[in-house]
């Protein structure tokens, strides 16, 4: 199941292994540094949503927009009696 496109995915991609190589660069110099190897991480998890084609936070949000529509329209029904 996706849920972005192919010029998100490859957006995605490419911003993913951008901050990877930054982060491994800046990792090299000061291996005792965490903040790069969570850049790192973060990086990494960009590339497999654009691999994949699909990003949680996405899903999640079309997921509660769909939820809210469900009870807009359970309000909206009037009963006619």
């Amino acid at each position: 199941m996706t849920n972005i496109g192919i010029v998100n995915a490859f957006i995605r991609i490419t911003v993913g292994l951008t901050v990877i190589a930054w982060a491994t660069a800046r990792l090299a110099r000061r291996p005792w540094c965490t903040s790069y190897l969570w850049a790192a991480l973060l990086g990494a998890m960009k590339v497999g949503e654009g691999i994949t084609r699909f990003c949680p936070m996405t899903a999640l949000f079309d997921n509660m927009q769909r939820r809210q529509l469900l009870e807009e329209e359970k309000e909206a029904v009037v009963n006619p009696t």
